[in-house]
């Protein structure tokens, strides 16, 4: 089946779903962009609602077409302009999908657990979310206040994370109760230990804030410490997402992972 017009209602969904945080939520959906993307999905077993295609497809491309087609997803071929039409770039790469969400339960013991506090932009959050995944975090818990995690930057800039790393958006409350017994390492400039003299082998969960004005309160009466990292040069701070990498991997280093 082919779809030809941009004002088709399958067209304006996928458009609704890429502009609405809570179109999505309320649909359990979200949409994903381009072959790598939707290669990692489709080998992790992620489920789409619709597929979207232009018919000029090369070897990859056809292969992820024939992949969620044997799932049962509806696919619809589409010309060039008007897969630009429901996309939420300027270049597509010839694919997008609309995917059932399917939440990674978090693990039953839990002792490498990364927060990104009130990061609100996309690009950060989606950064930190790939390099948690790289650093071996069991779980990312997500506050209030920080930027919707399944918008297609967060998406793009996570590069696969959220099929392999259990995300899950909570109440501050609510992540107090999966943090008993661990303890809670604040990243705060100039405070605490230097992160490089911090032991990080006991079961932990590591808070970082965001680019304005860090953590905000609630993770401030939460932490039980306080770490910063060294600059000895004369940058006032460091971008969230580079500070977050060097403490995930500092993590990653002493535990041997």
């Amino acid at each position: 089946m082919t779809i030809t017009s941009a004002k088709n209602p399958r067209i304006k969904w996928v458009r609704s779903l890429l502009a609405s945080s809570r179109a999505r939520r309320d649909e359990g959906v979200f949409v994903v962009e381009g072959l790598r993307l939707l290669e990692e999905a489709l080998a992790s077993g992620w489920r789409a609602r619709l597929l979207l295609y232009t018919p000029e497809l090369r070897e990859r491309g056809q292969a992820l077409l024939e992949g969620f087609a044997a799932q049962g997803a509806p696919v619809e071929a589409v010309p060039e302009h008007v897969l630009r039409a429901a996309s939420d770039t300027e270049a597509p790469q010839g694919m997008l999908a609309v995917l059932d969400w399917q939440p990674l339960p978090l693990p039953e013991k839990l002792d490498f657990v990364f927060i990104p506090d009130a990061v609100r932009d996309p690009g950060n959050l989606g950064t930190m979310l790939r390099t948690a995944s790289a650093a071996g975090v069991q779980a990312a818990l997500l506050p209030p206040g920080t930027v919707d995690w399944l918008s297609p930057k967060v998406l793009r800039a996570g590069m696969g994370a959220h099929f392999h790393l259990p995300i899950q958006a909570l109440s501050w409350d609510e992540i107090a109760q999966r943090l008993h017994g661990l303890s809670i390492y604040l990243a705060a400039a100039g405070q605490g230990q230097a992160h490089t003299q911090t032991d990080w082998r006991a079961p932990l969960a590591l808070v970082v804030g965001g680019e304005a004005a860090g953590a905000g309160p609630e993770a401030q009466r939460l932490a039980t410490s306080r770490v910063h990292i060294p600059m000895p040069g004369k940058a006032e701070s460091l971008n969230a997402a580079i500070a977050a990498a060097i403490l995930l991997f500092e993590v990653a280093r002493q535990r041997g992972i």
